[in-house]
């Protein structure tokens, strides 16, 4: 009889460890559902942030063990703590600055940003200002460079000095409207007759394996929302041009250079919607270069 009342003891106690186990399951991702639906145009605008609230292993359990009695307050007077006489230091530095952290590439963002123009004044000293930081600012936001705080880092670098070292004559644009595709720098810009309608803004294109082909074409195909039978995925404001590649909005952040296209000319939302107000069908196309690493 013994035996058997201890058996039965250890089979109830498996039972409840087992239950327990599995009551922990897999917290979801918070980025992790959905997928596979049409990309809505200018969802690339939308940034997302860490929450801030605590996770589940944050939370505080309750405690089960009774609480302990308070001590009693002592009658003896606790000797009283001096207080410093000197305040505490302000900080140096304008608010301006402090919100606005200097990069690493400061002076050369700075030097690329005045060759560029448009983005405000900006002194070349290699020096964070609250000038500087406005137009690093709005340089970033421009282009989709997150997050964009003001800070010269690399991608800042990057991009800026990609565009403004893009040379607009080597296309060698005629008449009419032209598209142009320089795959060195992985910029991208418009012309009209000969002259410059769009500055250069940026593009990402073929990947490894799938690399753009330089080289003149003409677009034949439009269509404001194409569907990829191949990769499954939409592709706003799209405009083929040859070999199933063509201008479309990106679908991904466009400055992850480790990956690209399948050849496409990935655009920002704001550019690929100005390159499809300009382009028709039979619009040119030069592409020329090479995207390095392809």
């Amino acid at each position: 009889m013994k035996h058997v009342r201890t058996t039965t003891r250890l089979v109830a106690l498996a039972v409840v460890t087992l239950v327990g186990a599995g009551a922990c399951a897999f917290d979801p991702q918070a980025d992790g559902g959905g997928g596979g639906g049409p990309v809505p145009v200018g969802a690339a605008d939308r940034t997302t942030g860490a929450s801030g609230a605590p996770g589940p292993d944050q939370r505080a359990r309750p405690s089960r063990a009774p609480q302990k009695p308070k001590p009693k307050a002592s009658s003896t007077p606790k000797p009283s703590t001096p207080k410093p006489s000197r305040t505490a230091a302000k900080p140096t530095g304008s608010p301006s600055a402090a919100g606005c952290p200097q990069g690493e590439h400061q002076r050369e963002v700075e030097t690329h940003l005045a060759r560029l123009g448009g983005f405000g004044s900006v002194t070349v000293d290699g020096r964070q200002s609250a000038a500087d930081c406005a137009a690093i600012k709005k340089f970033q936001k421009r282009y989709d460079i997150r997050p964009a705080h003001g800070r010269a880092g690399p991608t800042t670098f990057d991009v800026a000095k990609r565009l403004a070292t893009t040379d607009t004559r080597r296309c060698g644009a005629g008449s009419g409207t032209t598209f142009c595709i320089d795959l060195t720098r992985q910029t991208t810009w418009v012309m009209r007759n000969g002259k410059v309608l769009v500055k250069p803004t940026v593009t990402r294109t073929g990947m490894p394996g799938y690399r753009t082909p330089a080289g003149t074409f003409k677009i034949n195909y439009r269509n404001v929302k194409e569907w990829s039978d191949p990769y499954e995925v939409w592709l706003p404001y799209w405009q083929h041009f040859t070999q199933g590649m063509g201008y479309h909005q990106t679908t991904t952040y466009l400055h992850n250079k480790s990956i690209g296209s399948h050849g496409c000319i990935n655009l920002l939302p704001g550019d690929a919607v100005r390159f499809w107000e300009l382009g028709k069908v039979g619009s040119k196309v030069v592409l020329f270069g090479r995207r390095p690493g392809t």
